[in-house]
């Protein structure tokens, strides 16, 4: 027990309040509940069963899996996290785009099935823009508030679930609709700094 709480303690040390809220409210844009939350409701009211535990459980093993793994399997790849945060940002840029203006990029065409799993957990909830955010956060932050911020936004995602129609009601269609716009925005502002946060630190690596 005492040899692995200095291990503890190290991790706990790169504990930063900005950084943990910075990291909260990147993935909180990128997965964007409020956004979803027609999309969802439009699914239940076609007869799709949604359970928000399950839901909740699932997006958070695929989420810790992406985060641990995300690296090695780049790896096999020959490529470097920094060159993963470029092509990440261009992702997120257009999935900005897509909130600002409306327009539909990318198309979720996944089988039929369990729509607690497909499509709300994957790719809605988790899918690639999430899974590209969180490796580029590990470009910017320590991995600690990262978990946090994740953790996070897991509870925000169970208390979104489990509360859909009272959020419908209390935010209303116009509501939702602002919110969609602001975040938009603010994505489209992260987007483009961590662009060129990584390609600054790329050029500066090749030199």
């Amino acid at each position: 027990m005492g040899s692995i709480m200095p291990y503890i303690g190290s991790f706990f040390s790169e504990f930063n309040l900005q950084e943990t809220a910075s990291s909260f409210i990147i993935m909180f844009m990128v997965i964007d509940m409020v956004g979803l939350t027609p999309m969802i409701i439009d699914m239940r009211s076609k007869g799709n069963v949604i359970k928000p535990l399950k839901a909740t459980i699932w997006a958070l093993a695929l989420f810790l899996v992406f985060l641990f793994l995300g690296t090695s399997i780049l790896a096999l790849f020959n490529v470097d996290v920094s060159s993963f945060a470029i092509a990440g940002s261009i992702v997120l840029f257009l999935m900005a785009v897509e909130m600002v203006l409306d327009v539909e990029i990318f198309r979720n065409n996944g089988p039929s099935g369990s729509s607690t799993m497909i499509p709300l957990v994957f790719p809605l909830i988790a899918g690639a823009g999430s899974f590209t955010t969180l490796l580029s956060l590990q470009s910017m932050y320590g991995l600690v508030n990262i978990l946090i911020g994740l953790l996070l936004n897991i509870i925000v995602i169970y208390v979104v679930l489990s509360n859909m129609y009272l959020l419908e009601r209390i935010l209303g269609k116009g509501g939702v609709y602002v919110s969609r716009k602001f975040f938009g925005v603010m994505l489209l502002a992260v987007s483009i700094k961590m662009f060129l946060d990584n390609l600054v630190y790329f050029i500066s690596t090749v030199q």
